[in-house]
C-alpha cells in the first residue's frame, strides 16, 4: 500500500508543478511561442490538461524559442529519419507477433460443454 500512496503523491506533485507552469505559459508564453495564438484567449483553457501532463516539454520548448536556439529548417529532421526505421521495424514485428500468437494459441476444449448450476 505504501507504493501506491507514493505513486499517487508523485502524480499529485507532477500535476501541481504542471499547474504552476501552466499559469504563466498560458497567460504569456503561448503568444510568444506561437505567433498565431496572440490575442486568442478562448482556446487557452483547452490547453490546460496537456500542459499539466507535459510541462517539462513545454518549459524546454519555451526556453529554446525564447533564447533563439531553434533552427527552423532542421526542426523535423530527427523524426523524419526515424520513420524509415520504424516502418522496417513494424514490417518485421507485426508478422512475427501474428505468427507467435498462432504458434502458442491454446487448443480448443475437448469434450461436451457442462452446464453449471446456480449457487444455492
Amino acid at each position: 500500500m505504501q507504493t501506491a500512496a507514493l505513486l499517487i503523491d508523485l502524480a499529485r506533485l507532477w500535476l501541481w508543478a504542471g499547474a504552476v507552469v501552466s499559469v504563466p505559459f498560458l497567460l504569456w508564453g503561448v503568444g510568444r511561442v506561437e505567433p498565431n495564438a496572440r490575442g486568442a484567449w478562448i482556446f487557452r483553457p483547452l490547453l490546460i490538461p496537456g500542459v499539466l501532463l507535459i510541462w517539462p516539454l513545454v518549459l524546454w520548448r519555451w526556453l529554446v524559442l525564447e533564447t533563439g536556439r531553434d533552427d527552423w529548417a532542421k526542426r523535423h529532421l530527427p523524426p523524419r529519419r526515424a520513420h524509415g526505421f520504424a516502418a522496417l521495424l513494424l514490417a518485421v514485428l507485426i508478422p512475427l507477433t501474428i505468427l507467435a500468437g498462432l504458434a502458442i494459441r491454446q487448443a480448443p476444449p475437448s469434450g461436451a460443454p457442462v452446464l453449471l448450476a446456480a449457487p444455492e
